[in-house]
């Protein structure tokens, strides 16, 4: 095999294609499919993938491969079909799809140096800056200031730039050490050491009776010096010996027994195990209101994976429920599990990455990405909380997991199983329809009851002269659970202190000077800042417009909240979980430990505390604004409300106590509210599969979303017109395209946005066009500034 097809790592639409390079003599055995290698292109050295190694006879002009950057191939054959699909499914670059697959440590960078030719004479300049060296960074000549003398060097031939592969991935290694001596003979050399070698006297008694035997030096307590002294008197050898970093370092995992399933899991697990025993693909939609034992059926239906040798992933939506997802994996399965997800370091990604494809796991627990784990034998995928939105990747390749978990589960005939107490219309028709098998966990373990929920109309409190943002009610109960020692949790579906600032006298609202939208304040840091593109403020004291000094804070945010409570009961100990508060490493997991070993007697949380956590003294769940996300120009308001509610509700009384909801808004009548307050599911279908019908929404119709931006208004909305103008013919009189118009958020970091959505049940063509108006607009874009992206099913419409 002399030739291999190579897809290179730069994400532009002419190079979305395969270049052939010849491998040359040395290689020809190394050389796979599925690897990484370093491949001329153009002036530079990039890094590629192999996409296929062919024979052919040697008459063109090939550029040979430069060298191979794994010994092993890091994806593997099915991984590199599931990126062709990934390829035509969500319209991106090849290069995008194989680049998702790998933690971020194995992306390539790229360092230049300046290197002399020794074919021209050097200018006086450069002579100077290089001293006789016969090359030098890239970054030292331009902090020189001599980037005009390189390229006028590079012209008249005397230099050249090299670009050099750096990859991240850097392994972790520990220094070994081991005597060399028998143990007789380490006895006498002890003895006849001078009286002044005390250090190395120590050294050496730290190997009696450990002939042959590798000790990791920094549990030796030997410092580096001695070491030194006696590997240079040939008593001890060292060697580096490679480890893993381990993100659960220091926690120990008390291993546990599978429960009684109930009568009412086991017939929801029965079918599960019928299609891992016969090896047949076939999702599953595990409806379970909150508390119903979806995590026992999980790890009874791995556990029988693991007994036919096979593999299963686990998918979690939000980094804050893998601390407790992660403990109830290891407890059941110890070191066979790998965690992956963003709160992790990129070395420690890179070490688990790299136990799941060496097989030295079976099982993996992550978030979104772990859906790519590069296993070879699966036997069962599961996603837990499957109607979360954090599934969709929002940025190219925009894929969703359940989708690519059903791409797997086909592959290696296995089940996928969607967990959800909430399950999305889309996941929730299917199973209707059939396509799915839905299996139902209508009760809570051991019959514990559902919370009792009360909602509170806030209007009636304010008639009623309450100002504060608690209403009479849950004020009440958050003090009666103080005072009997019990937990509450109150959810905020909000971050930062308020949510914007105005002044009462003339009105004004300090917007993003780079997007229209007000800025967010932030009173730890007395800041404004936009949540969008990030630029930040000091906030004003006075009115910048009329220089009044009534500026107000208006809206509420999980920092204010904290402050009103400790103001009315400053014996409350609170943890507060948001952004702001859990931006470090293991925060999440340090809160919620923190809760766990009731340290705080309420946890105060924006979305991140909604779902997944499980303690025994939650008795009170208060939702402070149940409204926050109803007004939202997204047909998905209603549907995202309800889940948010029911799974902040289930919070509640999970074991011995009884759970009580309170639930504080402006609209008491909206039927996502009403519903919520009694878990009742199937009304909350019903109700808006008849909106959804009537408004052609999913899952009635498949949407796909264009978007288009530009410096200038003007652009932006001609060329959405004309965008919109070239894919009509193309589509069928059943397809409706909205638009275009303005995006909701019409200006984000300078550029405006117009947008407009295509509504369809079946167009064969529609990839096809939308490909071509992508491919227009790369060759023509870089030119002019202006940016189209296209997401099919989209799930953000803002």
């Amino acid at each position: 095999m002399n030739i291999a097809s190579v897809i290179v790592d730069v994400a532009v639409r002419q190079t979305d294609r395969p270049f052939d390079y010849s491998i040359p003599d040395m290689w020809r055995e190394v050389i796979q499919p599925g690897m990484r290698v370093i491949v001329p292109f153009g002036p530079r050295h990039v890094q590629g993938f192999v996409l296929s190694v062919k024979e052919e006879p040697e008459s063109r002009k090939l550029k040979p491969i430069v060298e191979p950057m794994d010994i092993v191939p890091v994806l593997n054959e099915e991984l590199l079909m599931l990126a062709d699909w990934l390829t035509k499914e969500s319209l991106c670059f090849k290069i995008s799809a194989l680049q998702v697959m790998l933690p971020a440590a194995m992306k390539a960078k790229y360092s230049k140096h300046i290197r002399t030719t020794g074919e021209a004479p050097l200018s006086p300049q450069m002579q100077t800056f290089l001293n006789g060296r016969e090359e030098a960074p890239w970054e030292e000549a331009s902090e020189a200031g001599l980037l005009p003398d390189v390229r006028k060097g590079v012209k008249d031939g005397s230099l050249d730039v090299i670009y050099a592969v750096r990859s991240k991935g850097r392994k972790k290694t520990v220094r070994m050490v081991k005597c060399v001596l028998p143990e007789a003979k380490l006895q006498e050399v002890i003895q006849s050491m001078p009286k002044n070698a005390i250090k190395q006297k120590e050294a050496l008694q730290t190997f009696c009776g450990k002939e042959g035997e590798w000790l990791p030096l920094h549990e030796t307590g030997i410092s580096s010096a001695v070491a030194r002294a006696i590997i240079q008197k040939e008593y001890v050898t060292e060697k580096q010996e490679e480890v893993y970093r381990d993100p659960l370092a220091g926690r120990t995992f008390t291993p546990d027994q599978p429960l009684l399933l109930t009568d009412i899991q086991q017939k929801a697990i029965n079918p599960i195990l019928e299609k891992i025993h016969e090896a047949a693909a076939q999702p599953f939609l595990l409806h379970g209101v909150t508390g119903s034992g979806k995590t026992e059926i999980y790890l009874q239906s791995i556990s029988e994976v693991l007994a036919k040798g096979k593999e299963a992933i686990v998918l979690v939506p939000e980094i804050s429920l893998t601390p407790q997802m992660t403990d109830r994996f290891k407890k059941r399965f110890g070191s066979e599990v790998a965690v992956l997800h963003s709160g992790l370091s990129t070395g420690e990604k890179y070490d688990e990455w790299r136990k799941i494809s060496r097989k030295e796991v079976k099982v993996v627990v992550g978030a979104r990405s772990a859906v790519f784990a590069p296993f070879e034998n699966i036997g069962l995928i599961i996603i837990d909380e499957e109607h979360e939105t954090s599934y969709k990747q929002e940025e190219n390749p925009r894929y969703h997991a359940r989708d690519v978990a059903i791409r797997r589960a086909q592959f290696y005939s296995c089940p996928v199983i969607l967990g959800s107490a909430t399950p999305s219309l889309e996941s929730y028709a299917r199973a209707q329809k059939g396509v799915y098998t839905l299996l139902t966990l209508d009760q809570r373990v051991n019959d514990r009851p559902l919370p009792t929920v009360d909602i509170i109309d806030m209007r009636e409190e304010l008639r009623e002269g309450n100002r504060s943002m608690f209403s009479r009610d849950l004020f009440e109960k958050i003090k009666d659970r103080i005072e009997k020692g019990e937990q509450a949790v109150l959810f905020l579906n909000k971050r930062g202190y308020s949510s914007f600032i105005m002044c009462r006298d003339c009105g004004f609202v300090p917007e993003c000077p780079n997007c229209d939208v007000s800025m967010t304040y932030h009173r730890h840091r007395h800041q404004l800042k936009c949540h969008y593109c990030g630029h930040e403020d000091t906030a004003p004291d006075k009115c910048p417009e009329c220089q009044s000094e009534h500026i107000r804070h208006f809206g509420t945010g999980t920092q204010k909240v904290e402050e009103e409570l400790l103001k009315l009961l400053p014996e409350a100990r609170i943890i507060r979980m948001d952004v702001d508060t859990t931006g470090t490493k293991g925060a999440h997991e340090r809160l919620l430990k923190q809760f766990g070993n009731k340290e705080a007697d309420i946890l105060l949380g924006t979305q991140m505390i909604a779902k997944g956590l499980d303690f025994p003294d939650i008795t009170l769940v208060g939702v402070l604004s149940a409204d926050t996300m109803l007004h939202l120009p997204d047909f998905r308001a209603s549907e995202k409300t309800f889940q948010l509610l029911t799974q902040v509700s289930g919070r509640a009384g999970r074991h011995q106590l009884p759970g009580e909801v309170v639930i504080q808004t402006y609209t008491p009548e909206h039927y996502s509210i009403q519903l919520a307050a009694d878990q009742h599911y199937g009304a909350f279908y019903e109700q808006e599969m008849m909106t959804r019908k009537m408004g052609g929404y999913p899952p009635f119709y498949y949407l796909a979303l264009i978007t288009v931006s530009h410096e200038e208004a003007i652009v932006a909305s001609a060329e959405a017109a004309k965008i919109v103008a070239n894919i009509k013919p193309e589509l069928s009189p059943a397809a409706v395209i909205l638009g275009p118009v303005a995006s909701p958020i019409s200006r984000i970091n300078n550029r405006y946005r117009w947008q407009c959505l295509i509504k369809y049940k079946r167009e064969p063509k529609l990839g096809e066009t939308l490909k071509h108006v992508l491919e227009h607009y790369a060759k023509q874009g870089k030119s002019n500034g202006l940016m189209v992206s296209v997401d099919i099913h989209p799930y953000v419409l803002m």
